[in-house]
């Protein structure tokens, strides 16, 4: 499926970045933006919100922990040892085993967040790439429906963008 929008292409940093302030004011949220390295007054101008990521992460741990807990648990009462009227489900001792398996859950909910927030394997290629990105030109490309795009156009070519094309 191809992506509707209006791409930018612009020589410089500080008209790339006028124009994704001036498109997130407009309420264009959907940007991508294209550079031959990183800048942080890219980011800065995407305004980028927190990863989520870290709930993955942190939703795996506590999966984890009480999938240990809850191993150990299991253990001990479907195959009894009872030693010195100790209790038979004591939670201390799974203390190490919980803790492992956290972390392994963790790790793992990371990557899988990782795939998911990064929407990873890209299975279609993007049409919005052009090879001006890999040398000295910046772009932004605008997602919008072909209503808005009009809008779009005109707030990146005020901006200082010599080439705009819908894409």
């Amino acid at each position: 499926m191809a992506q509707q929008g209006v791409l930018g292409i612009f020589p410089y940093l500080d008209a790339t970045t006028t124009a994704i302030r001036q498109l997130r004011k407009a309420g264009f949220t959907d940007l991508t933006v294209y550079s031959p390295v990183p800048r942080h007054e890219l980011e800065e101008a995407l305004e980028p919100r927190e990863s989520p990521v870290r709930l993955y992460t942190i939703a795996g741990g506590v999966l984890g922990a009480l999938t240990g807990y809850g191993l150990a648990s299991y253990a001990s009462i479907a195959y009894p040892l009872v030693v010195g009227g100790k209790p038979l489900v004591h939670m201390i001792p799974y203390t190490v085993l919980a803790f492992e398996v956290a972390v392994l859950f963790g790790s793992l909910a990371t990557v899988l967040g990782l795939f998911i927030t990064a929407r990873l394997p890209r299975l279609a290629f993007e049409t919005t790439y052009d090879p001006a990105f890999s040398n000295d030109r910046l772009g932004v490309f605008v997602r919008c429906s072909p209503d808005r795009a009009a809008a779009a156009r005109e707030i990146l070519e005020k901006a200082g963008a010599p080439e705009v094309r819908h894409a």
